[in-house]
């Protein structure tokens, strides 16, 4: 993906991640390796690969 591609999409959506003041480090102890394995498919896809992503929401009771 090409540098203006990134550019595109964080206007889009009015994305400033080089304006953030405050950020947390993930504490579970698998994340340098999780890490290595993302950055690592977009390094070096593989051919016909496709990389997938989901974030989890926190149930909330009904009613709240």
């Amino acid at each position: 993906m090409s540098q203006s591609a990134v550019s595109r999409i964080w206007r889009a959506f009015g994305l400033k991640p080089h304006i953030v003041e405050t950020w947390k480090l993930s504490t579970d102890p698998q994340f340098v390796t999780k890490v290595r394995d993302v950055v690592g498919i977009y390094l070096a896809p593989l051919e016909n690969a496709l990389a997938l992503a989901a974030i989890g929401r926190r149930h909330r009771p009904e009613g709240q």
